[in-house]
């Protein structure tokens, strides 16, 4: 792919071509026969003819005959016209199809078995001439609470998930372009078949591309045939869609786009679902004991009801509805609303997120492996005038020139060093050469080198840049500078300088090669590094450094950032095979504590990463990983949090679980925060619905078969219920309560954090057993105020009928349902941290109904609605008893506390921190 170096193909008929066969087969303005729309996303189905010889119609050995200086602008806006845009087809869900399959989940179908018992009843209760109308009731509540389930749940995913798509659709994906003898950057969507793009090591493939004449590229397809281990291609092979260049650079002519890459043919195979993590895990465990707990105790309930008399049916629609009541219907809900809102939250402090649990993982992040160039530093740099030369005759320029030889300075810099030389040099003197062959910058081999030729003189060289101990032991006069050069570099990194090697053959590009001088370049730290560094550390997360540079620069680097300097170099760690490192489970053994130790490491290589990642991780460390280049997208992958800083190549960004849009590490202390925040909320909903669960299942279970009214009152039933409309609006209430803590007011902790469900389960049943305790108290004083001479009577309360009583005590398990909310946000006190107005505004609301239905109850079903004076009373009671409950909780967490089950742990200060962070930016500013 030589510039210049290769005859030109004669391409002067492609648009004509391509003009005659649009017309003459008639596709050009060829419709969908579905929708009847032009097609937009690289064609349809329709034209993927079983003739391998065309594409879309057109014969491909015309189409792809592409001249050396690519198409022009003219015919490529043609082609795009006619082939569409270089997406994939998007799958159209039918969002009728969608909703109907919400409808028969496991939580909706027991309200559907709810709704046919009691709709049963009814018919039962008509056919014996009983009045039915508040079966019917019952009926139409349980249909509004499946409504509101499913349909909230719907909505709140459908937002989600458009929130996620939008966010992704910001990180645009490039294309490297040749057209009309120019190469530039473009957007990848716009790509045509037949253009000419350049490939190269990072950059993931946009389209299915034919390699052009060049040396071989390793080609990693793990995304599309789950090959661990990167194929080597040469001219004339084929690289799919989806792939990424793992080594080397070359010149592909584009076979395919869109619909019609077998990327966008096989989508739907390689798609993977969005898992959501540690959380999800959670949510499973949970729902699986309180439906195990429900079960048993719905089941005795049955069993004991049946045995005093009960009629089938109505313990049937009693025993179902209690075990829908009792179950967190809305958990899918809540997690997916507090995820989302999640992502929007980062996303607004610069951090997008591709995968959702990584929001939760982020949170308990314990350690974070950072890459140095670019992340820690600005990778801005600086070229120094130290330039020293080993070779008698030449100039700095002339060094300079050399480097900038061993690059394509016709195209756009690959990299911040080709940046700066290319920089650093007349552009117009290089053009007296001819570049017959090139070899790209390879992280395992840490240099580049090029051959020209003179087109004065004709006289070829090699000329080759890279990390100067590898171009030394390949130089031909290394013995005879080898002491300078070394003395020279260690210099140079005790002071945090890089130096890269320039060397050239002399007489012939097989000539011997000689050392000829030093480039050096300083990449300063960030002006914010040193204090996010700092911050991690508080926030309980270990930074440690990896690069590639020499260990002196590492340990220079490491003092200057305040990180410890023990860092280590790879001779302390093996170079595995990568099929070696995936199947190794012995890592976090061997190399585990060595880890855990460094501060930093120096001089190594992917596989080095990759290994120093998953030993971390098998010591049982959360382990986040930041990188920017190919060399670290399989670290960032096996990480538990990947993190693509900004500016990252297409397969570092491909590889990471969120994608930093901002410059620096600054934004991932600001996630850490927000991912603590969203942690907290979750843990809160967590405690709260099991609080719930707990009050509402036992106090059925006990009022069920340990009370009996018909002791007070012969009229009255021998046990205690209240009807199935009374449990289904508890439900509807509680649900509604349940998503606004997603939006609650929380406190980041000050250290990372992790699930312990069995402290939950402790602080839960604190609350959860408190409010028992009150309902049960309350429902003795009410069935007693029958007797003028019971407690009831001597506060002067009114003597209350059976149906006042199933009203009074609906609304004060309502009333501490909603309290329990405010007793599970925090370890202390309820009224040390004000809540979000969203969750007052959902409290009020519910409340304020519960109040109303309990004074005015509409839905008959034999209960009576209550003076407002008792609605008052029970009010008094319920704030006292949540005070009670809290109390509970606070001296839980100090028994918790003092045995050491739980950490007292501070929580993060925002406002300082955004103090701190305010004034670092307005120093660098100033």
């Amino acid at each position: 792919m030589g510039r210049g170096g290769a005859p030109d193909t004669d391409g002067n008929d492609a648009a004509p071509l391509l003009a005659s066969t649009v017309s003459s087969s008639g596709a050009k303005n060829r419709k969908n026969p579905v929708t009847g729309k032009p097609e937009t996303y690289g064609g349809s189905s329709e034209f993927q003819e079983d003739d391998p010889n065309l594409y879309m119609g057109v014969p491909k050995s015309e189409l792809l005959n592409t001249p050396e200086e690519g198409l022009s602008e003219t015919e490529a806006s043609h082609r795009l016209t006619r082939f569409g845009y270089n997406k994939l087809r998007e799958k159209e869900e039918n969002i009728w199809w969608k909703l109907f399959l919400e409808f028969v989940q496991p939580m909706p179908l027991m309200i559907w078995a709810a709704i046919a018992i009691e709709t049963l009843e009814a018919f039962l209760k008509s056919s014996r001439g009983e009045d039915s109308s508040d079966s019917w009731i019952d009926v139409v509540v349980l249909v509004i609470l499946q409504l509101l389930n499913v349909l909230v749940g719907f909505i709140e995913e459908l937002k989600a998930g458009d929130a996620i798509a939008a966010l992704r659709e910001s990180l645009k994906p490039e294309a490297t372009v040749k057209r009309g003898g120019r190469v530039y950057n473009m957007d990848a969507t716009e790509l045509v078949p037949g253009d000419i793009v350049c490939l190269g090591a990072g950059g993931a493939i946009p389209a299915d591309c034919i390699l052009r004449e060049g040396k071989p590229i390793q080609v990693d397809q793990a995304a599309l045939t789950g090959e661990s281990l990167p194929v080597t291609m040469h001219a004339g092979a084929e690289a799919k869609m989806g792939s990424t260049v793992t080594r080397g650079e070359i010149e592909a002519t584009v076979s395919a786009t869109g619909s019609q890459t077998f990327f966008g043919k096989t989508a739907d195979l390689v798609q993977g679902v969005d898992e959501l993590g540690h959380f999800e895990k959670v949510l499973r465990e949970i729902m699986i004991i309180l439906v195990a707990a429900g079960s048993i105790i719905c089941f005795i309930v049955f069993c004991y009801l049946l045995n005093i008399g009960v009629d089938f049916w109505e313990v049937l629609a009693f025993n179902v509805v209690l075990l829908v009541a009792s179950i967190p219907i809305a958990l899918r809900v809540v997690c997916t609303t507090t995820l989302a809102l999640g992502c929007h939250e980062l996303a607004a402090e610069k951090a997008i997120v591709a995968r959702l649990s990584s929001v939760e993982e982020l949170a308990g992040m314990t350690i974070l492996c950072s890459d140095k160039t670019g992340t820690l530093t600005l990778n801005k740099m600086m070229l120094q005038e130290d330039l020293p030369i080993f070779v008698k005759g030449l100039n700095r320029d002339d060094v300079l020139q050399l480097a900038a030889l061993a690059a394509k300075w016709w195209e756009p810099p690959k990299d911040a060093l080709d940046t700066l030389v290319l920089n650093a040099v007349d552009i117009r003197t290089l053009n007296d050469y001819d570049q017959t062959d090139y070899m790209p910058f390879d992280p395992t081999i840490k240099r580049t080198e090029s051959t020209v030729v003179n087109k004065k003189t004709g006289k070829g060289m090699k000329v080759t840049k890279g990390a100067p101990n590898v171009v030394l032991d390949m130089c031909d006069n290394k013995a005879q500078v080898a002491a300078q050069v070394e003395s020279k570099v260690m210099e140079l990194a005790h002071r945090g300088i890089r130096s890269l090697a320039v060397a050239r053959t002399v007489g012939s590009p097989n000539g011997p090669l000689e050392f000829v001088g030093i480039l050096t370049f300083l990449d300063p730290p960030r002006p914010d590094t040193k204090h996010t560094i700092d911050c991690a550390d508080d926030f309980g997360v270990a930074v440690k450094m990896i690069t590639g540079d020499h260990k002196a620069i590492a340990v220079e680097t490491c003092r200057v950032l305040g990180m410890g300097t023990n860092v280590l170099g790879t001779d302390k760690l093996p170079l595995m095979q990568a099929q070696d490192l995936e199947k190794c489970t012995t890592l976090g053994r061997d190399y585990g504590e060595l880890c855990r130790g460094a501060d930093g490491f120096a001089q190594v290589y992917p596989e080095h990463k990759y290994l120093i990642v998953e030993a971390l991780r098998q010591q049982g460390f959360l382990v986040g990983m930041t990188g920017d280049g190919v060399n670290d997208a399989p670290a960032l992958k096996r990480a538990d949090v990947g993190i693509a800083v900004q500016g990252a190549t297409n397969a570092a960004q491909a590889a990471a679980d969120i994608v930093l849009t901002e410059p620096g590490l600054s934004t991932i202390v600001t996630a850490i925060v927000t991912s603590r925040k969203i942690f907290q909320r979750m843990k809160n909903f967590v405690i709260y619905r099991i609080a719930c669960t707990e009050q509402l299942l036992l106090f059925f279970f006990w009022s069920c078969i340990f009370y009996h009214p018909s002791e007070y009152n012969e009229d009255w039933p021998s046990y205690f219920y209240i009807p199935v409309i009374a449990l289904v609006t508890i439900t509807i209430l509680n649900d509604g309560t349940i998503i606004s803590v997603a939006y609650d007011n929380v406190h980041a902790s000050q250290l990372p954090e992790k699930w312990d469900l069995n402290i939950l389960y402790i602080v839960s049943s604190a609350i959860g057993m408190t409010a028992l305790l009150s309902s049960l108290i309350l429902l003795s004083y009410a069935l007693s105020s029958v007797d003028p001479n019971s407690s009831w009577a001597a506060m002067g309360l009114p003597q209350l009928s059976y149906g006042e009583i199933q009203c009074l005590m609906y609304l004060k398990i309502s009333l501490s349902d909603y309290f329990s909310v405010f007793n599970s946000r925090c370890k202390g006190w309820m009224w040390t941290r004000a809540p979000s107005v969203v969750l007052v505004g959902a409290f009020i609301l519910a409340t304020f109904a519960s109040t109303m239905l309990s004074v005015y109850w509409p839905f008959g079903n034999g209960m009576e609605g209550i003076s407002w004076a008792l609605a008052f009373y029970v009010w008094m009671y319920v704030m006292f008893w949540a005070i009670v409950q809290d109390a509970a909780k606070v001296l839980t967490y100090a028994v918790l506390q003092n045995i050491g089950w739980v950490k007292s742990v501070d929580v993060i200060d925002e406002a300082a921190l955004k103090r701190s962070r305010d004034q670092l930016f307005d120093v660098q500013i100033g």
